[in-house]
C-alpha cells in the first residue's frame, strides 16, 4: 500500500514540475507587468477606469476593512496553531484573497463589468484588430480606442457561479499548510482566473463551450502562469481595482499576440510552398 502511496505522490510530482516548467517556458506570467506598462503608456485606454474609480475605490477599501475588523483575529487564531509565527503572515494573504473575491463578485457584476469590456475592446483597437473586435460590437471611426468603441451585441463575462464560490472554500483549508499551502491556494486561483481573463477573446472568436475548454486545456500552464501573478496583484487592497483593468489590458495584448501569430504563421507556410515550387 505504502509503494502504491509512493508511485501516486511521484506521478503527482512530475504533472506539477512539468506544469511549472511549462508555465514558465509559456512567458505569459510577464503579460500583467505589460498591461501595466502599456496602460500607463496609453492615456485613451485611462477613461473606463477613470469614469468608476471613485465607487469602485469606496467599495474596495470599504470591503477590505470590514473583513480585517471581522475576521483577521478569528482567523489567526485558528492558522497559529498550524502554521506558529508564519500565521500572521498567511492569515493577511487569506483575508486579502478573501477580500479580493468578495469584491471581485460586487465590482465586476455590478460596477465595472462594462469598463472591463471597454478597457479590452479598446486595447484590441489599440493593436490594429478592429476586425476582430467588431464581430460583437460597432466599431467607429477615429484614432481614439475608446471613443470608436459602439454598443455591444452582448455581455461576455459569466456572473460568479454558485461552484465558484464552493470551490474556492474548499482550498481555503489550504491555508492551513505553512507556506507551501498559501502557495497551492494562489497557484489554484490563478488557475481559475486565467481563462477567465480571456472571456471576451473567446466570445470575440464566436468559441463553443467545447472550443473553449479545448482552447484552455491546451495552454493550462500558459492560462495558470498569467493568472498567479495577475492574481496577486488584484490582492493588494484598494489598488486591486487599478490592477483588475491593468490584467485586462495584459490579457488583451496576450489575446492580441495570439492573433498576430495565427495569421502570420500561415503566411510563413505559403511563403515556405512557393520557395520549394520556385526550386
Amino acid at each position: 500500500m505504502s509503494e502504491k502511496v509512493k508511485e501516486v505522490a511521484k506521478e503527482d510530482f512530475e504533472k506539477a514540475r512539468v506544469l511549472a516548467r511549462d508555465a514558465v517556458r509559456s512567458g505569459t506570467y510577464l503579460y500583467p507587468l505589460k498591461g501595466i506598462a502599456y496602460f500607463f503608456t496609453h492615456r485613451s485606454l485611462w477613461k473606463p477606469l477613470a469614469d468608476k474609480l471613485v465607487p469602485t475605490l469606496s467599495l474596495g477599501l470599504g470591503v477590505t476593512i470590514l473583513m480585517f475588523v471581522f475576521t483577521y483575529v478569528p482567523q489567526a487564531a485558528v492558522l497559529t496553531i498550524f502554521n506558529g509565527p508564519l500565521s500572521i503572515l498567511t492569515t493577511v494573504l487569506l483575508v486579502l484573497s478573501e477580500s479580493s473575491t468578495i469584491f471581485s463578485v460586487i465590482s465586476k457584476n455590478f460596477l465595472i463589468d462594462d469598463a472591463l469590456i471597454d478597457t479590452f475592446d479598446g486595447t484590441l483597437l489599440s493593436r490594429d484588430l478592429n476586425s476582430l473586435v467588431s464581430t460583437e460590437r460597432q466599431v467607429k471611426s477615429g484614432s481614439d480606442p475608446i471613443g470608436k468603441l459602439g454598443k455591444l451585441a452582448r455581455k461576455p463575462f459569466e456572473r460568479f457561479t454558485p461552484k465558484a464560490i464552493i470551490r474556492y472554500f474548499m482550498y481555503l483549508p489550504l491555508n492551513f499548510i505553512p507556506v507551501v499551502g498559501t502557495v497551492l491556494f494562489i497557484a489554484l486561483q490563478g488557475r481559475r482566473f486565467g481563462p477567465t481573463a480571456h472571456a471576451r477573446y473567446f466570445q470575440l472568436k464566436q468559441m463553443s463551450k467545447r472550443e473553449r475548454d479545448d482552447f484552455t486545456d491546451k495552454r493550462k500552464a500558459a492560462y495558470t502562469s498569467f493568472g498567479v501573478p495577475a492574481v496577486l496583484l488584484e490582492l493588494v487592497p484598494v489598488a486591486g481595482i487599478f490592477f483588475a483593468f491593468t490584467n485586462t489590458v495584459g490579457a488583451a495584448l496576450w489575446a492580441a499576440d495570439m492573433e498576430k501569430n495565427q495569421t502570420t504563421a500561415p503566411n510563413l507556410r505559403n511563403q515556405a510552398e512557393l520557395a520549394k515550387k520556385a526550386e
